[in-house]
């Protein structure tokens, strides 16, 4: 049950217990806290990109208990408080175990499950010298960590237990797979973090007060939304918070935030009262002046291309745990592409490829490509993400690389045509082909798509491929993600043709 105390009249306030990742909201915004704990409806619930990030963070966690042998998991559900804190005081007392996992701690109110507890040394009869280990899926150590293990060793250490060190346990992307057993040791990196975690944890009892006055009071601190509402992560409450603002509310201008940091210090609230003396940049100028514009070069520039006109969208996935030889952890593997193909006819013709199978799809990747691509014609593209998978690709296999390298000479990079040669008011200072498309050409979209955006293709393809067994789920994702693809290629078709559309009615 929450912690009682009194507010100084003869009623009882009670104050809701909190665990690790509670603190960790409160330390981002008090705000986000309160709601958590007394308003959670009002949160929008995590994207598939989010869920799939924090799937993976699990799958992490378990694998690297692989790395302390031995190790004993605390079997009690996140749930039962009481049973875990029991089962873990009876493990911690055992000598014979040199590891739990996920231990229950409590104190001063702060509930923790720690990823993996070692036993360091025996300090003397019946005590032993412990070091907490936090378990990330990330590739280095963050300042969010230093937080998350502040809080840990304090209660740890509160709850009685004699801690060594405090340490951050992450993946090493220079760990290069060579095929058989992944070398666990190899995959992660342990850094010990005591003298950072230690400053933060002096911080911690104050922080705590602080969160304790603001979770008993009837109503959620008034905290303006703000640049900490997306660091170090997307607040879930942004869009509660943000419902009543203005579409040219001044923190939806795009771009450096210090520059919107500066202008609310002046008072100015919306995009339009930005004074014109202020020093923009190019796309938060055309933000400001939210006027459609298109270059006088813009025409030249789309008739530098030649026909047969490739239109050309990669999809890749990134495996924290390599599983293809001679590939390094979240190494970007191509595992899908789609080409429309433009004929000087009018015509289009459209190709696609999609790896299907638990194996190394570079290869049969590339071989498709190249085949699909030939050796005429311009292959626009709508950022330098395809060039770096074709470059990468040379390197990796020497029998593609003059037929890769001569693919990369022959790209043409729709975006920044896009952002030095046309703005549309409905891009709201956004580039990204999902703004754009919907604006330019509102007939197509991303709307009716199961799968809409790369972070979400990326999870169900790993899902796809690494985890459903049933054939018809399985096939149910292949043609969502077929779908999802083909639109990005269709959608650099039709952006093109409404762009010389424009450019003829404007002559």
């Amino acid at each position: 049950m929450p912690n009682d105390r009194h507010d100084g009249s003869s009623r009882t306030v009670l104050r809701p217990r909190l665990s690790k990742s509670k603190f960790l909201s409160g330390v981002q915004c008090h705000k986000r806290l309160y709601l958590e704990i007394h308003q959670p409806s009002l949160a929008t619930p995590p994207d598939a990109s989010t869920q799939a990030m924090l799937t993976m963070g699990t799958e992490i966690g378990v694998l690297a208990q692989q790395c302390f042998p031995g190790g004993v998991l605390v079997k009690a559900g996140f749930r039962q408080r009481e049973a875990a804190i029991v089962e873990t005081a009876v493990l911690l007392h055992d000598p014979t175990i040199p590891a739990i996992f996920e231990g229950a701690f409590e104190y001063n109110g702060v509930l923790v499950r720690v990823d993996i507890l070692e036993r360091v040394s025996k300090v003397e009869e019946g005590t032993s010298s412990w070091r907490v280990i936090e378990v990330k899926s990330s590739t280095r150590v963050k300042d969010i960590h230093l937080d998350d293990l502040a809080i840990q060793s304090y209660v740890v250490q509160g709850a009685g237990v004699r801690l060594e060190a405090t340490c951050l346990m992450h993946i090493n992307t220079g760990y290069l797979y060579q095929g058989g057993e992944v070398d666990l040791q190899a995959l992660f990196t342990i850094d010990d973090v005591s003298e950072p975690v230690a400053t933060r944890r002096e911080q911690v009892v104050q922080r705590l007060a602080a969160m304790t006055t603001v979770l008993v009071q009837p109503h959620p601190p008034e905290i303006e939304p703000d640049q900490h509402c997306h660091r170090p992560y997307e607040c879930p409450f942004w869009a509660h918070c943000t419902k009543d603002k203005s579409p040219r509310w001044i923190h939806h201008l795009p771009g450096k935030k210090e520059i919107v940091g500066q202008l609310v210090r002046q008072g100015i609230t919306t995009i339009d009262d930005i004074p014109e003396e202020t020093r923009l940049s190019d796309v938060q100028r055309k933000v400001k002046d939210n006027v459609e514009w298109i270059s006088s070069e813009l025409e030249s520039r789309l008739r530098s291309i030649t026909y047969p006109i490739h239109h050309l969208d990669a999809e890749t996935v990134m495996l924290a745990l390599p599983r293809f030889p001679s590939t390094r952890p979240y190494q970007s593997l191509p595992v899908q592409w789609s080409n429309h193909i433009e004929l000087e006819s009018g015509e289009v013709l459209h190709q696609e490829f999609l790896h299907g199978e638990a194996s190394d799809p570079r290869r049969p990747w590339a071989e498709a490509l190249i085949e699909s691509l030939g050796e005429k014609g311009s292959i626009v593209v709508y950022s330098a993400y395809e060039e770096a998978i074709l470059r990468q690709l040379a390197e990796d296999f020497p029998e593609f690389r003059p037929a890769l390298k001569s693919i990369v000479t022959r790209l043409w990079d729709l975006l920044p045509v896009m952002k030095s040669h046309y703005y549309h008011p409905a891009f709201h200072g956004s580039y990204s082909i999902k703004s754009v498309l919907p604006a330019v050409v509102p007939s197509l979209g991303y709307g009716d798509l199961a799968i809409q955006e790369g972070g979400h293709a990326a999870a169900e393809y790993y899902r796809m491929v690494f985890v459903e067994t049933d054939w018809v789920e399985r096939d149910t994702i292949r043609e969502a993600l077929l779908r999802y693809c083909a639109r990005d290629t269709l959608a650099m078709v039709e952006l093109r043709r409404v762009l010389q559309q424009k450019v003829a009615h404007r002559a």
